[in-house]
């Protein structure tokens, strides 16, 4: 009868949010850190988020910059509360109502914020600011209902894996009994307000302060051999990943004080490509291997073995190398993306991945290894007398990453030829060219002439540039998705004419 006495409008949006939630299943976002030396502008890390179909990212403050250029692309975006501005909001509801004006209402609805994360790692981090940091959660709900923003901001605290006493077997974990009263406090305050556990879990430090006990392969999601196998004794459930265990550890801590229907998102995970000496194990292979391997674990849409249908919502730490960070050499190599926007290794993340071969059609590129000097005169060449359509890999179009001559050359040389190859034009620019049937598109990047544009077939020549097409994509549901959205509309619209008075 719920339903009866809303009106058609929020009756509508909420089916239709609810629908869409449980079709397009788990996600992996990106959290980006600012300890950066060269931070690209906001305009260009944006571009990038959405040249790679990122959806999800989390922020660690409330820059203006990234917010403001987060704007009306639908990326969900975590922002997050200093651990310096946690003292002063949790003793001060004034403040915290300041901060959520300044920092969410601003910005809302243009900018699609979904969370904020008090801190990070509070209790193990600054745990004198323990006392109040519950107290910043409530007054910065507080402020969020005042503003009519509850419904759509969520509040949470990331926490480490240091809160959990022990972590294996998972079904015998418990959070440290010093932090029982606040994270009792914390859990309450979740489940009042319909929020989630933030978790920070990286199986790189579990792994490697395990002294052995566990095998690489079991914290790099690799297949384990027979007399491996990783198994809860008193589950007796097998754990193919530590990743998975971690989780369950919290989700079995969060039992044992006697609360459940509290989801757990992992706000940061990874693993560093490079270490020192004493770091064996960072290296770009591992790098690579995990986080690979982590998406395809997440994009299962499966929970871990004690809650299985619960999806495992994860953002990987992190998109750029934080080169500020103090301490050993693996601190500052968590980066996937280089400040230009070149991959640091091939990574799976979003839609980054190559369009496969199509043997029927040629392309123009540069070649891997040609002299940068060569190749810059060969974009001035076919973007100016050439007369090429260079305006995709202009700052902010779908072609700009990643920004390096070798990309910017290829776009460049193969837009002229396909072009110009029927009236003479040819694939050699000062031998800095070469031909392939391997297709360079992305899903955000189109080459003329790819497999999406019907085998091979070319536009005619153009004489001169021609306007950029903006190149945009959406998550397309079934056809039946959108009728049965429709129906239930329509229903509720009909219910509503006859119940609403």
């Amino acid at each position: 009868m719920l339903l009866m006495t809303l009106k058609p409008w929020l009756a509508i949006s909420i089916l239709f949010f609810f629908f869409i939630s449980n079709v397009i299943g788990a996600f992996v976002g990106i959290n980006i850190g600012t300890d950066v030396t060269n931070l690209p502008p906001a305009s260009d890390v944006v571009a990038l988020l959405k040249a790679r179909q990122i959806t999800h990212v989390r922020l660690f403050n409330a820059d203006a910059h990234m917010l403001k250029a987060l704007a009306n692309t639908s990326i969900e975006v975590i922002i997050g509360v200093t651990n310096e501005e946690v003292l002063g909001i949790g003793e001060s509801p004034s403040t915290a109502a300041a901060w959520v004006n300044r920092n969410v209402a601003a910005y809302m609805p243009g900018t699609n914020i979904t969370a904020i994360a008090v801190g990070s790692e509070v209790l193990t981090a600054i745990p004198n600011a323990a006392p109040v940091l519950v107290p910043a959660m409530n007054y910065l709900h507080k402020a969020l209902v005042a503003s009519r923003l509850n419904n759509q901001v969520k509040v949470s605290t990331p926490q480490s894996m240091d809160v959990i006493a022990k972590a294996f077997p998972p079904s015998t974990a418990t959070f440290n009994s010093s932090w029982n009263s606040t994270i009792f406090q914390i859990l309450q305050f979740l489940r009042n307000t319909n929020s989630y556990y933030m978790l920070n879990a990286y199986p790189y430090y579990e792994y490697v302060h395990s002294d052995g006990i566990f095998p690489i392969e079991y914290a790099l999601f690799q297949p384990l051999s027979a007399v491996k196998q990783i198994v809860d004794p008193n589950t007796l459930f097998h754990y193919v990943s530590m990743f998975d265990a971690l989780v369950d550890a919290t989700y079995n801590s969060i039992e044992a004080l006697n609360f459940s229907d509290i989801p757990v998102v992992v706000t940061e995970t990874g693993w560093p490509w490079a270490g020192g000496s004493n770091e064996p194990d960072a290296t770009k292979e591992n790098a690579e291997t995990f986080n690979n391997n982590l998406i395809r674990r997440v994009s299962n849409d499966t929970g871990p073995p004690s809650q299985p249908k619960i999806p495992i919502n994860t953002f990987i730490y992190e998109m750029f190398n934080e080169d500020k960070r103090p301490g050993p050499i693996s601190e500052r190599s968590w980066g996937v993306f280089s400040t230009n926007g070149s991959d640091v290794y091939t990574l799976g993340l979003g839609s980054s991945d190559s369009i496969s071969d199509n043997s029927s059609t040629a392309f123009c590129v540069a070649k891997p290894g040609a002299d940068e000097n060569k190749l810059q005169d060969g974009i001035n060449w076919a973007c100016g007398q050439g007369r090429a359509n260079c305006s995709a890999i202009q700052s902010g179009q779908p072609c700009y990453f990643p920004d390096t001559i070798q990309s910017h050359a290829s776009y460049a040389y193969n837009d002229y030829f396909q072009r110009m190859h029927s009236l003479g034009g040819t694939c050699d620019f000062d031998g800095t060219a070469t031909m392939t049937t391997q297709d360079p598109s992305s899903r955000s990047c189109k080459f003329t002439g790819s497999s999406n544009s019907g085998g091979g077939v070319f536009p005619p020549a153009a004489f001169g540039p021609i306007g950029a097409t903006s190149q945009c994509s959406t998550i397309r549901l079934p056809v039946i998705a959108y009728t049965m959205v429709v129906f239930l509309a329509l229903l509720i619209l009909d219910v509503n004419a006859h119940f609403v008075f």
